[in-house]
C-alpha cells in the first residue's frame, strides 16, 4: 500500500490493537492520566489509571492466555517507523526499573500515520515481531503478539497514541482536563460500544478444587481447573479488576436445592485496588458432591448498594 494523502484530527479513526473481544477475553485496565499533578484520574475522573500513564492497557486474564498467542494489531493504517525485539519476556515490578532501564516498553512498534499521529504499541512477546521499519501496514495487520516485556507486572498491550508528539487520549480527545467524559473519540463507531468504559471487571471467575492462588489462575484456564463429583473441595474463585476504596465484596455458593453451601464477605476496602482475588468454599462431604448445578454470586456493594455483580455456574 501506499503512503500517500492526508488526514487531520476530526477524521482519524483507530480500529481495535489487540485480535481479542473487550469483556470476554481482554479488559481495559487502565487508560491515559488526564490529572497534571501528581495524581492521578481517567478520562471519566475514575481510578482506573495512574501518575503520567501515557497510554490504553489491553489486559488478557491470565499468563496461559498470553502463552497460546494473542495478536497485536496496526491500529490504522501507516508505516513503521521503529521497532524493538529481543527484549526478554518477564514480570517486573515497578521497584525493579533499573532490570529494564531505557526498555521500558520492552518489545514494541512505533507506526506512523498521515496528518502528525503516530501510534506506539509496548510490552509485545519476545521473537515476535512481525513487521520492520519502513514497512507499510494496513488497519488489522499483524505486528506480533502481546507478551510480558519491559516494565510490566501482567501480559498486556500498552497501547499510546500522539498526534505532533504529543500524547493523546484516544477516548477524549480534545477534552480539557477534570472534563470527565468530554472530548472526542477517536475509535471507529463500530466499535465505541464494545469500548464503553466499566469501572469494575471480573478478569477471572470459576471454580477450583482447593484454594486458589495467583499462579494457579495465571497457569490455568481463564474459568478454573476442572472439578468432579470425587474432588476434595468445591471452591469458587474471583479475580476482580478495578476495585475502589469502600468497595465490599461478597462471594456466596449455592448447591443444587439453592441452599447456601459457602460464603465469604470481605471488609471494604480501604484502598483502590488493581485488581484483588476473592474466593469461598468447602470441602468435599463424606458421599462426594451432588450432582447438578452450583451457582455462585460475586458482588460489589458501595454505600450499601449493589454496583457490579457476577454469576458463575458449575454444573456436575
Amino acid at each position: 500500500m501506499g503512503f500517500a494523502g492526508s488526514a487531520c484530527a476530526e477524521n482519524i479513526e483507530l480500529g481495535m490493537p489487540v485480535g481479542c473481544e473487550i469483556g470476554q477475553t481482554c479488559y481495559i485496565q487502565n487508560y491515559v492520566d488526564d490529572d497534571p499533578s501528581p495524581s492521578s484520574r481517567d478520562y471519566k475522573c475514575g481510578t482506573l489509571t495512574y501518575d503520567a500513564h501515557n497510554g490504553t492497557d489491553f489486559r488478557v486474564p491470565s499468563l496461559a492466555v498470553q502463552k497460546s498467542g494473542v495478536d497485536v494489531l496496526a491500529s490504522a493504517s501507516g508505516r513503521v517507523l521503529r521497532t524493538r525485539d529481543g527484549v526478554p519476556d518477564g514480570a517486573f515490578s515497578r521497584t525493579a526499573r533499573e532490570v529494564v532501564r531505557d526498555v521500558e516498553c520492552g518489545n514494541g512498534v512505533v507506526i506512523e500515520h498521515p496528518g502528525g499521529w503516530e501510534t506506539q504499541y509496548c510490552h509485545m512477546a519476545n521473537g515476535s515481531l512481525a513487521v520492520k521499519p519502513g514497512d507499510d501496514v494496513a488497519r488489522g495487520q499483524r505486528l506480533g503478539r502481546i507478551g510480558l516485556s519491559g516494565l510490566t507486572e501482567y501480559p498486556h498491550l500498552h497501547f499510546t497514541v500522539r498526534y505532533k508528539g504529543a500524547t493523546v487520549d484516544p477516548f477524549a480527545y480534545g477534552a480539557a482536563p477534570g472534563s470527565c467524559g468530554s472530548g472526542e473519540s477517536l475509535w471507529q463507531p463500530a466499535l465505541r460500544a464494545r469500548l464503553a468504559y466499566q469501572e469494575r471487571a471480573v478478569l477471572n471467575g470459576g471454580f477450583m478444587s482447593g484454594p486458589p492462588t495467583m499462579e494457579l489462575i495465571e497457569e490455568a484456564s481463564p474459568n478454573g481447573q476442572s472439578v468432579s463429583a470425587d474432588s476434595p473441595a468445591l471452591v469458587a474463585f474471583v479475580r476482580a479488576i478495578g476495585l475502589k476504596a469502600g468497595d465490599t465484596q461478597g462471594l456466596v455458593i449455592k448447591d443444587p436445592q439453592g441452599q447456601v453451601l459457602a460464603e465469604n464477605r470481605a471488609a471494604p476496602l480501604e484502598s483502590n485496588k488493581a485488581q484483588y482475588m476473592l474466593f469461598a468454599g468447602k470441602k468435599r462431604p463424606p458421599n462426594g458432591w451432588n450432582h447438578g448445578t452450583y451457582k455462585a454470586t460475586y458482588t460489589v456493594e458501595r454505600a450499601g448498594q449493589v454496583v457490579f455483580e457476577k454469576q458463575l455456574e458449575l454444573a456436575l
